[in-house]
């Protein structure tokens, strides 16, 4: 139980370090300081409020005791003995409740003070924490683009591997778009494929076909000799053919029949 608990605290703590943004978390400590801060300062304003309300109930009970004194001190002179006695007892209690009042505002001038001394204690305290805060900021933004410029280049990014294995893909295919072209190209040429359109004729085909071609023809002009020579042959070869190449320049292809069919 206790190794379940121990690899569940150790995947947890890894998986919150990937995500936790170090900045963020500062930003959060600082952001509680400040928090705290404005307690304390609170803390202080409320403490000085009631030692400023218990000064002004010592100086009412203060004016008091002197109104009894001098009531005290009217009555002797009136000689009533009895309202005398009896002023000076009530300003006897109002000096002990001034007293006792003395008392509380000592106490709470000494909390004033005190908090106010922790209070700029922890401003200052929170004032470097906030230095350190963005130095630490900035030296980690630093630290982070200089990584992300140091994989970029090394390549081992996640973006320039998407990339370079986008890459890689295309280069594949047309490595085997070209293959298969030079493939099919080949077997074109060897005739082991047919070709519908008739135009993509190996060569032995076409030269099988101008071979053949040409004895058309051959056999045309020896028959059309035969016609024209009636048997005589070697007339037309002689003198007959050369006349023709020497005017072939000069008369028209209607003068060349006219002369055929006159002979």
């Amino acid at each position: 139980m206790k190794r379940m608990s121990l690899i569940f605290k150790s995947k947890a703590n890894k998986a919150l370090d990937k995500y936790e943004d170090p900045r963020e978390t500062l930003d959060y400590s600082y952001e509680k300081q400040m928090q705290l801060l404005q307690k304390v300062r609170r803390g202080v304003a409320d403490v000085a409020t009631s030692r400023k309300r218990v000064e002004l109930q010592m100086k009412k009970l203060q004016q008091e005791g002197d109104k009894l004194e001098g009531q005290a001190r009217r009555a002797l002179e009136l000689n009533r003995e009895d309202l005398a006695r009896e002023a000076l007892t009530r300003r006897a209690n109002v000096v002990a409740q001034i007293s006792d009042l003395n008392t509380q505002y000592e106490s709470l001038q000494g909390q004033e003070e005190n908090l106010v001394r922790q209070s700029k204690a922890l401003e200052a305290k929170v004032e470097a924490f906030r230095t350190q805060k963005e130095t630490i900021k900035a030296t980690y933004t630093a630290a982070q683009a200089q990584a992300q410029i140091g994989e970029a280049f090394s390549g081992i990014s996640e973006e320039m591997g998407d990339i370079g294995m986008a890459i890689q893909r295309a280069q594949d295919k047309t490595q085997q778009l070209q293959a298969r072209a030079s493939a099919v190209d080949e077997l074109m040429a060897s005739g082991a494929l047919d070709d519908p359109s008739g135009l993509g004729k190996d060569d032995i085909t076409r030269q099988l076909e101008q071979l053949s071609s040409g004895g058309a023809v051959d056999d045309q002009l020896a028959k059309m000799k035969l016609e024209l020579g009636g048997g005589s042959t070697k007339a037309l070869e002689g003198g007959a053919n050369a006349s023709y190449a020497n005017k072939n320049d000069e008369i028209s292809d209607a003068d060349v029949l006219k002369e055929g069919g006159a002979a």
